[in-house]
């Protein structure tokens, strides 16, 4: 007999376990099916060791300028191993807690592979052994997505690595080649910077971050080539050979020229592939467009009763948007079982921050100034360095602006854009501002604490209405 649930969740990644929690809050008996660890790849190999792993290497660099703040250091190093064990430690006190979590909102789960047997049915491949076949009024596909691969140089895991081969390195890089300035590329480039390896990166666009805006663009590399980083901007790798010593690239400039050069070790980060094969999709007649679900604003797929939310679904490939996504879907099931309380929030994507983590931190919500303008609004921008925070200065962390932009004839807040200190900290001032529909009176009227680095948000504010105090 199959086991009966009101949904099931295939996927436990930020936007699986949130939708199962969420589900379960509502009175759902819920089920989630997770193939290798709780948690997804976003909280065991992505998002958060990735974090621990720049913490170390933006600790490394400030002992190596311990002298700046009157400090120090003594001999400064490092020891690889026991940097990565302190981020796979990370992970696995996460994965422990999603784990509790489950325990705690009664949620059963099924650790192995699952797969849409039919309408309302999902059959799971047991890990320990043997299947389960479970069935449900609704289920919610949160499959997530796996690193694109180079077609021409699949990754080896010594000298060709994907993000999850770069977090485990059995050696440190001397001369690494990053391939794509996006931010997992540029975060990567970042600490093996910061542990001191001379760090090449190489992106096909005439700019690094080129989701971010260019002011943003500019300033990030230029901080970066001060770090010693190189970037080769509107080029392509042609060729990856490995062998055992390193790695030969050919690499085509944008002006048709190809340059031979080698490398110890490559970082390919030229984005992602959604993981849709293999879950059943085709038999139940699931649309899926360019490799990824489709889905409306709440979640639904083609097929009444399957849903998606997450990577899986495309762009932009974010756990907060994922969890968003997977609370709007359990919420609208909920619905539709009876529940007449709930009222799902449909998701605004210009009202998605979106963060790199590199030093100095870039973070930004909205439309950039060039988009705004493309968009046809007429605009009103204000823009405040670091240099004329005192918190920044205090911190020595002088690098940096944020960047507003309004509409010059309703006071909206269009976007905003930040680098440097902590900015990843600070966008979500601005995301709430932008989610509560605030105007430029609101944020000119709202009183920040001194001294801060969120004084900068209130000055960009008050530079777009000439109304600036501090330069």
């Amino acid at each position: 007999m199959a086991e009966q649930y009101d949904l099931i969740v295939l996927g436990s990644g930020p936007g699986g376990y949130v939708a199962a929690i969420r589900a379960a809050q509502l009175g759902l008996k819920t089920a989630i099916v997770e193939r290798e660890n709780l948690g997804g790849i976003c909280l065991n190999w992505g998002c958060i060791p990735t974090k621990a792993l720049l913490r170390s290497g933006e600790v490394y660099h400030h002992m190596k300028h311990a002298e700046s703040f009157g400090l120090s250091a003594g001999q400064v190093g490092f020891d690889l191993a026991k940097v990565v064990a302190r981020s796979r430690a990370v992970a696995k006190q996460l994965n422990q807690g999603v784990g509790h979590l489950m325990k705690k909102n009664k949620i059963a789960v099924h650790m192995g592979t699952g797969k849409l047997t039919g309408k309302g049915k999902l059959q799971v491949t047991l890990n320990a052994g043997g299947t389960a076949d479970l069935e449900a009024k609704h289920i919610i596909v949160a499959t997530g997505a796996r690193a694109r691969e180079l077609p021409f140089a699949q990754s080896d895991g010594k000298r060709l690595w994907t993000y999850r081969h770069a977090m485990v390195p059995d050696s440190m890089p001397t001369e690494l080649l990053v391939i794509g300035s996006g931010a997992i590329g540029i975060e990567f480039a970042c600490f093996y910077n910061d542990l001191g390896a001379k760090v090449t990166v190489v992106e096909m666009v005439d700019r690094i971050v080129p989701a971010e805006d260019a002011d943003v663009s500019a300033a990030l590399q230029k901080s970066l080539e001060k770090q010693g980083m190189t970037f080769v901007l509107g080029a392509g790798v042609q060729s990856l050979k490995a062998d055992d010593t390193g790695v030969a690239a050919e690499i085509k400039t944008k002006d048709g020229k190809v340059a031979a050069q080698r490398f110890s070790h490559c970082i390919v980060a030229v984005g992602i592939v959604h993981n849709i094969e293999g879950i059943g999709l085709e038999q139940l007649g699931v649309a899926t467009e360019r490799g990824r679900i489709t889905i409306d604003p709440y979640g639904r797929t083609s097929v009444p009763g399957v849903w998606a939310i997450g990577d899986v679904t495309g762009a932009p490939w974010l756990a907060h948007k994922a969890s968003h996504e997977g609370i709007t879907a359990a919420e609208s099931i909920a619905k539709e079982l009876g529940n007449k309380d709930v009222h799902p929030h449909v998701m605004d994507p210009t009202n998605i921050p979106g963060c790199t983590y590199c030093h100095p931190q870039v973070a930004s919500v909205g439309l950039s100034e060039a988009k705004a303008k493309e968009a046809g609004y007429e605009v009103r921008v204000g823009k405040f360095p670091a240099i004329g925070n005192g918190k920044a200065i205090a911190l020595g962390e002088t690098e940096g602006f944020i960047k507003t932009v309004f509409d010059a004839k309703t006071g909206e807040l269009l976007g905003a854009h930040m680098i440097g200190a902590e900015v990843t900290e600070l966008i979500q001032g601005y995301t709430v501002g932008k989610t509560a529909e605030l105007v430029e009176e609101d944020f000119i009227n709202t009183i920040y604490p001194h001294p801060t680095l969120s004084e900068m948000m209130h000055e960009s504010v008050l530079a777009a209405y000439h109304r600036v105090l501090h330069i």
